[in-house]
């Protein structure tokens, strides 16, 4: 539970605590403070992406509770104890993620600017659903707009992720 500081100017900031790629951070912000900007302002978590801030392009998506949403929506006070995972926590100790090497290897990145959004997306999925049809696969990255590569790779990235493949099925 946040608690409530008002300064000499009487502004009020809230000190909170965000679970961030396992890691406990505390932080005092403002009422009006978004997840983005924290993360990457006050953290330094700048895989976060920060696009249209408005919640339509998905460049800006991290894991809250495991569930993929847009952090441009979402306030700091409303993370308060709830684990966030970026795309900085996806990897782990050292070795990218099945889906990273996969997005890798399926040539899905190309500019890079919605990859991590596409990343924490495509790894809930999987997350929830190991198995995803093609269809499910582009429901769950239909948030996360791409203007570089039409989609193609990236679906094929994740799909071969979800069959723990990391190489198009051409390169083995």
């Amino acid at each position: 539970m946040s608690q409530v500081i008002t300064d000499k100017n009487g502004v009020k900031r809230y000190l909170i605590t965000l679970s961030v790629n396992g890691d406990a951070h505390t932080v005092l912000v403002k009422g009006n403070a978004i997840l983005v900007n924290v993360l990457r302002e006050e953290l330094n978590l700048t895989g976060t992406k920060k696009g249209c801030e408005l919640g339509d392009c998905g460049s800006c998506t991290v894991l809250l509770d495991g569930k993929p949403v847009d952090s441009c929506m979402i306030l700091a006070v409303e993370a308060d104890g709830r684990e966030i995972t970026t795309i900085e926590g996806v990897a782990a100790n050292g070795k990218l993620d099945i889906i990273q090497e996969s997005m890798i290897n399926h040539a899905a990145v190309q500019c890079g600017y919605c990859t991590p959004g596409m990343v924490l997306s495509a790894k809930a999925l999987l997350t929830k659903n190991p198995h995803p049809s093609e269809v499910e696969v582009r429901e769950a990255i239909a948030g996360n707009l791409c203007r570089c590569t039409g989609y193609v790779h990236i679906v094929e990235a994740v799909l071969a992720a979800s069959r723990g493949e990391i190489a198009p099925a051409d390169q083995h």
